[in-house]
């Protein structure tokens, strides 16, 4: 069984930054694509940034410029970086993974982490 857990959230001012991170464990010898989502009180979730297994990225463009999606496919593991964060930015985040290899299987579901909350206020 794949679990996400992700860490780095937290308060910070606006103009400021976080690092969040999410590790990906079980018995997975790849991953294609994963990413981060988010959802502010009273709205959907959607999407922020994701990453391919061939590092092809896909940003919102209320981010872009701001936030950085990276991995690091040995550990299994996605970040976001997220520099001059907005108050509008405050929202649960999510780890996002899809297309999940093993050694003799192939799983096409969606898994996600649990969230971290990221607020951005004075």
């Amino acid at each position: 069984q794949v679990q996400l857990v992700e860490s780095g959230g937290g308060l910070v001012q606006p103009g400021g930054s976080l690092r969040l991170s999410c590790a990906a464990s079980g018995s997975i010898s790849g991953i294609n694509v994963m990413g981060w989502y988010r959802q502010a009180p009273e709205s959907q979730r959607e999407l922020v940034a994701v990453m391919s297994r061939v590092s092809t990225t896909n940003y919102a463009d209320s981010v872009k410029g701001r936030f950085t999606v990276s991995r690091d496919y040995a550990k299994n593991t996605v970040f976001l970086q997220m520099n001059s964060l907005k108050p509008e930015d405050t929202a649960i985040y999510y780890c996002h993974a899809a297309g999940i290899w093993s050694e003799h299987t192939f799983d096409n579901g969606d898994y996600w982490g649990q969230g971290t909350q990221g607020t951005v206020s004075l």
